[in-house]
């Protein structure tokens, strides 16, 4: 601890010289929880037994690497080793198909709150919160590639009950952890090809939105957001809950507007998105993600793309408007290790930005002295901050440097290996 401290005080005054307050940005750190993402540690399959595929959807994990949670007791123990692993106090993020059904599968239009309070007792327990999303993919009743836009009334009334079923949970998870709960709508629907009438699967889905939102909750217990997407798997020539339609929505109804930073063009800039929407939003989600190429959803690192939205997150000043999850699930290496790789890469990001002097570079900006203002941001990328991400580290009982790998390893050896 002596050689980690000594580092970060001499960091810290390297950062104080750019006007920087480090103990003002651990702080503001520690109140930033990340939603993290339960389906990374089971690759999306969740705990239905009956009337469910494997995937589908727009929805595909790669890899088959040792260890899988079969079940709820699995899943919570892996979380829990994960959230041990990452500084700071953190949330679980839910899809409906992980309630606990081992007893009686009910079909998605039936579910409810019962089914989830292991979940709401096991949070209790570890003093962490819980966010939530209805489940529109791996089923029959997805097969034909439209859910709440589907001309099929029965279909669409199917998955009409199924969310508002699920804003019910929310709405109760909420209640009973006293915190609000995040519910986020995500729908594979679109065409892989041409698609002629695409105003008709819009209006469609306006009015299955009117009718899931016709119910109201206390916005003490859920928030609703919506999340868009540019194409998926069997959805490439048209999605109905594009970027531009669920912006529009949510303005209108005063919703909260999901970013997944996989769902738009690679050439995209997520991050620049920000200062452009939230002043017109009621709130912002981001589900952080790493597309390769197109939506594959990667393991998180830090990359250029996960730097500039945190920077913008931070610049932006409105930490109480913007809700930050993970999204991604990686099959093909130790899950575990996926999960903090992903979890650190985007608090790390997050640091970062508190301490990057934008309040330097913005007096520079306003004066017109653009040559300094350059000089800074290069200046600024060669100070310590691995000292910094240290510290935090250990004054947060997390490991620091590259003891959590071991960890990791050995908990493989421990527990995922005996799982056949």
């Amino acid at each position: 601890m002596d050689s980690i401290e000594d580092t970060y005080n001499i960091a810290k005054t390297q950062y104080e010289q750019y006007g920087v307050d480090v103990d003002k940005a651990l702080e503001t750190l520690k109140k930033i929880p990340v939603s993290i993402h339960c389906w990374q540690g089971d690759d999306v399959g969740g705990f239905e037994k009956s009337n469910s595929k494997l995937m589908g959807g727009g929805i595909q994990a790669t890899g088959n690497y040792l260890g899988k949670a079969r079940n709820i007791s699995e899943l919570k123990q892996d979380l829990e080793k994960v959230l041990s692993l990452i500084p700071g106090n953190h949330r679980v993020n839910l899809h409906a198909i992980y309630g606990d059904f081992e007893k009686n599968f009910v079909e998605r239009d039936e579910i409810e709150p019962s089914h989830f309070h292991s979940w709401i007792d096991w949070a209790k327990k570890n003093e962490i919160k819980l966010d939530f999303n209805p489940t529109l993919f791996s089923h029959p009743k997805a097969d034909e590639g439209f859910t709440l836009s589907s001309k099929d009334e029965e279909i669409r009334n199917f998955w009409i009950e199924h969310i508002m079923r699920s804003r019910e949970i929310s709405a109760e998870i909420g209640r009973q952890l006293n915190d609000t709960c995040i519910h986020n709508i995500w729908i594979p629907d679109g065409m892989k090809d041409i698609t002629i009438d695409r105003y008709g699967y819009r209006k469609l889905l306006i009015d299955s939105l009117d009718r899931i939102f016709s119910k109201k909750y206390s916005d003490k217990y859920i928030l609703d957001s919506l999340e868009g997407k540019l194409f998926g798997i069997g959805s490439e020539a048209f999605v109905v809950g594009s970027h531009e339609f669920y912006l529009s929505y949510a303005i209108k109804n005063n919703l909260l507007l999901t970013l997944d930073s996989g769902h738009f063009h690679p050439t995209e800039s997520v991050g620049d998105k920000i200062s452009a929407i939230l002043p017109f939003l009621r709130g912002l989600v981001f589900h952080i993600s790493r597309g390769l190429r197109w939506d594959s959803d990667h393991v998180v690192i830090l990359d250029d793309e996960l730097s500039q939205i945190t920077e913008e997150i931070i610049k932006c000043n409105s930490l109480d408007k913007i809700h930050i999850a993970l999204d991604y699930f990686d099959a093909s290496i130790n899950r575990i290790g996926a999960y903090v790789i992903g979890a650190r890469a985007t608090l790390i990001g997050l640091l970062k930005a508190l301490l990057y002097p934008f309040n330097v570079l913005k007096g520079f900006e306003e004066k017109g002295k653009y040559f300094q203002r350059l000089a800074i941001i290069e200046e600024v990328k060669k100070l310590p901050f691995g000292s910094i991400w240290d510290y935090y580290c250990s004054i947060n009982n997390a490991p620091t440097g590259m003891d959590w790998i071991k960890e990791v390893e050995d908990y493989e050896i421990k527990v995922l290996k005996n799982r056949k």
